[in-house]
């Protein structure tokens, strides 16, 4: 499976996956300082601000955006295939489709997990240094705060990186369509919010619970149906 992976890896445009990578570490890296200090500088209300603690539903939900680069992954590893008729090939491999697929699943969920992994550091250390700066969280984070915010990266990096997966079966096996797959990411990025202004009475945890196991439900549907949806 690890050289699966890796062939994968090796198949991609690598310096134009890398660019992108790095777009999207610098705009999250900086996008708690912006909303900390443009956005909700001025309501009184906001709790963001009044403790390291209060601010991380904001750090949580902004990394939310590597749901993005999970659609483009998807785009990249199987639609494109698809596309340029490579998947044919692919599938000659001497080993099964749902195999192949499986490594292709785990690639784009690893590159996803990793990444939000690094956004949730850089946005970590880039509002801390800013903070010291411009004052905009009261008080310091303490141990329990750096805690609390370790165990909810390795968490929710790995959310990030379940939910990245729901367009896979439906845009990227099925109907190999990209725009949609981005219009769906988008959606799941934005979907917490929706139901805070619908006023829904769930919780975000729950809606990240629900969303990951939809994700989980698509990687099986992928595997399981990739014999009857075709090679091209």
């Amino acid at each position: 499976m690890k050289k699966l992976m890796e062939l994968e890896w090796k198949k991609l445009e690598q310096m134009k996956v890398l660019g992108e990578v790095i777009v999207y570490l610098v705009i999250l890296m900086f996008l708690p300082v912006f909303f900390l200090k443009v956005v909700f500088a001025d309501f009184a209300i906001n709790g963001f601000g009044q403790s390291y603690s209060e601010t991380m539903p904001l750090m949580l939900s902004i990394q939310m955006g590597f749901i993005m680069f999970g659609a483009s992954l998807i785009n990249h590893v199987f639609i494109e295939e698809y596309k340029n008729k490579t998947m044919s090939l692919s599938f000659g491999y001497p080993i099964s489709r749902q195999r192949l697929v499986m490594a292709k699943a785990l690639f784009i969920f690893l590159s996803v997990y990793v990444c939000t992994v690094i956004s949730f550091i850089l946005s970590g250390i880039t509002t801390y240094v800013f903070d010291q700066v411009f004052d905009m969280i009261h008080g310091q984070p303490t141990i329990e705060d750096l805690m609390i915010y370790t165990v909810k990266t390795v968490i929710y990096s790995a959310v990030v990186a379940l939910i990245s997966l729901i367009p896979l079966f439906v845009f990227g096996i099925w109907k190999r369509a990209v725009i949609p797959a981005v219009i769906c990411a988008v959606f799941l990025m934005q979907f917490p919010n929706y139901t805070g202004m619908l006023h829904i009475n769930i919780s975000t945890d729950t809606i990240y619970a629900i969303l990951s196991i939809l994700g989980v439900i698509s990687v099986y549907f992928s595997v399981k149906k990739v014999n009857q949806v075709g090679d091209i």
